[in-house]
Parts: C-alpha cells; sequence; structure tokens
C-alpha cells in the first residue's frame, strides 16, 4: 500500500501472482500450469459464482456433493441451473458411485466438486476421484473444484487436484486462495485456472462482477504462495492438533464425533445426547454453554441426511478451544 500499489491492476490479476499460482501447483503437486490460463479473484467465492454463471446454461444440471457449502446453491439458481445432489453418507462421507453414475443424465453440464470438503472434513480419496474423473470423461462434463482447504489435510490424506488425472486437465476448473491457507480471509484474493478458452469465458463473467481484485494484496499473495515448505507443515500440523484437542473434548461430552482428515471442521451427531434434530441442539447450545455450532441439516437437499448432524470448527487459539472443550464437558452430565 505504501508502495503506492493501490491502482487497478490488470484485470486477469498481475503477471507475479499468476506465476506464483502456477509455480506453486507444479511445487506442490507436479501440475504444469501456464501463467496466462491463471484468472485471479475476489476470493474464491467469486471464481466459483464466475465459472457456473459462464459455464452453466439455463435448465443444465450441475451435480454436486451434499452436504455442501451454502454460495453452491446460489451460485447455480444465479446461472438458471438445477442442481443435482449426491448424498455424502455418514460416518465416512463416502458416496455410492451407482447413484453418483445415475444422477449425470442428458443435461448435465458439470459436477462441482470440493475437496477437502466443507462442512464434513473429508478429502476425496484418490479411487474417489477416479470414479468422478471417469464418469466426466465418459460424459464429457467439465468440473469445477473448490479447492480452498488444499494444505489443510491430516492422517497421511494428501490433497490430490481431479486435474491432475487423466484426461482431467482439459476438463477442469481449479480454484483456490489465500484466505484459508494463510488466514487472510478478509484480504478475499482467490484464483482459478483451466483450459484457455474455459478460463477465459469464466474471466468474461469475472469481469463484470468485480472488474478487477486488491493490488496491493496480490503483491502479498506471492510472498505468501512463495513461502518455505516449513511454513505449509506447521500450518497442518497446528490443525491437526487442534483437530484432535476439539474432537476428544466433543467425545467426552457424549457426541459421536465423525472422522475429518481435512480443512478445520469437525461433524458430530447428537443423537447420544437426547436432541433428535441438530438445529434444536444448536439453538440451545449458546445458552447451555456459550459455544456455537452450526446444523448440518442447512447444507442438505435431503434434510434427513444431516438433521441429527452438526458442525464445529476448530480455526482458533489454543486457549479459546481449551475453554470452549471444558464449557462442553457438562453436556454429559
Amino acid at each position: 500500500i505504501r508502495a503506492g500499489h493501490n491502482q487497478y491492476p490488470p484485470d486477469r490479476g498481475i503477471p507475479e501472482l499468476r506465476r506464483a499460482v502456477a509455480e506453486h501447483q507444479d511445487r506442490f503437486y507436479g501440475q504444469e500450469v501456464d501463467p496466462d490460463d491463471v484468472m485471479v479473484s475476489t476470493g474464491a467465492s467469486e471464481a466459483i459464482g464466475a465459472a457456473i454463471m459462464a459455464l452453466v446454461s439455463e435448465g443444465q444440471e450441475v451435480v454436486v456433493f451434499e452436504p455442501y457449502f451454502d454460495l453452491y446453491a446460489a451460485v447455480i439458481a444465479l446461472a438458471g441451473g438445477v442442481r443435482r445432489a449426491v448424498t455424502l453418507r455418514a460416518p465416512d462421507y463416502s458416496f455410492d458411485e451407482t447413484r453418483l453414475a445415475a444422477t449425470i443424465g442428458p443435461m448435465t453440464r458439470l459436477i462441482l466438486l470440493n475437496t477437502p470438503h466443507n462442512p464434513t472434513g473429508k478429502v476425496f480419496s484418490p479411487e474417489e476421484l477416479g470414479v468422478i474423473a471417469r464418469l466426466a470423461v465418459e460424459h464429457d462434463l467439465l468440473v469445477v473444484t473448490d479447492e480452498v482447504y488444499e494444505h489443510m489435510t491430516y492422517d497421511g490424506r494428501p490433497h490430490l487436484p481431479i486435474a491432475t488425472l487423466p484426461g482431467m486437465a482439459e476438463r477442469t476448473v481449479t480454484i483456490s486462495s489465500g484466505g484459508k491457507s494463510f488466514g487472510l480471509t478478509g484480504w478475499k484474493v482467490g484464483w482459478a485456472h483451466g483450459p484457455t478458452e474455459v478460463i477465459g469465458a469464466v474471466h468474461t463473467v469475472k469481469q463484470h462482477l468485480s472488474f478487477t481484485s486488491g493490488a496491493p494484496f496480490q503483491r502479498a499473495m506471492v510472498t505468501a504462495l512463495g513461502l518455505g515448505d516449513d511454513y505449509f507443515e506447521g500450518l497442518a500440523a497446528d490443525l491437526c492438533a487442534k483437530r484432535d484437542l476439539v474432537s476428544a473434548g466433543l467425545t467426552a461430552a457424549g457426541l459421536e464425533v465423525y472422522d475429518a482428515p481435512g480443512t478445520y471442521y469437525l461433524t458430530a451427531d447428537v443423537r447420544r445426547l437426547g436432541y433428535d434434530d441438530g438445529m434444536d441442539f444448536c439453538r440451545e447450545l449458546p445458552g447451555r454453554c456459550g459455544v456455537v455450532a452450526v446444523p448440518n441439516r442447512v447444507f442438505y437437499d435431503d434434510e434427513e441426511a444431516g438433521r441429527s448432524i452438526v458442525r464445529f470448527a476448530y480455526c482458533k487459539r489454543f486457549e479459546v478451544l481449551h475453554e470452549a472443550m471444558d464449557r462442553l464437558a457438562g453436556l454429559a452430565a
């Protein structure tokens, strides 16, 4: 800011950041990305919205995995698309391959993927991604993939971009941001990359949403993406320790906690505490102990599939998490 980088940057993003994104993909995933096929956006949310609005026409269908980030439903509706949900079933949040295949029809345009996954903390396995990739190639579908939690994986479950699988680079728009990886969510700097013609269409829509994005923050993000391995390893180690702390605390409080090898969310079933509906639990929880959670049913088309499940976030200081677990301990009494 003090150096004067406060005017409109190039509409696709400053060249330094587009190169940094391409170098990041090669460094972590061995993926070759042309910087000219990188587009900087006002956070990942804008890139997701621009991609859906650019690539989906009225009446075309978008396959999503539920529970899903609520933005997805909104942007599909804005595009005039039709949402088709495939349910990830607890406790491991796996999906039925036959059900996914049956969801794809003549009006299907693309699959909207999120891994690591909000709200479940799931990391899609190479085998699961292979199923999705095979169906995308077989039906000539595009894939838009939201990978903002890419550096938050644990338990030896690394993130694998679906664009690195055979036949997928030419049909995938990969989206990420610096907000989650660097704790800079308020800066709203995201990016997307994909095939030249596809990313060109996405950029055309993005131009008419925000035109361009924060110039000084883009330069800072170049530095962030170039941080050493110790930063990224430390981020994952810190969040893994916090996850384990919260998982143990929730279990001790009487909830059934589900495995979450990614993101900074944990989901838990509240029925052991006498609740049939997570909405009721979440409404009462602040008054009972001053802790908040989100009812997962709001992330589903099939609300019954998530009725008794709630989501906790653990992206807080250790002292805050310890206090929260102490407060929750009384639930089991």
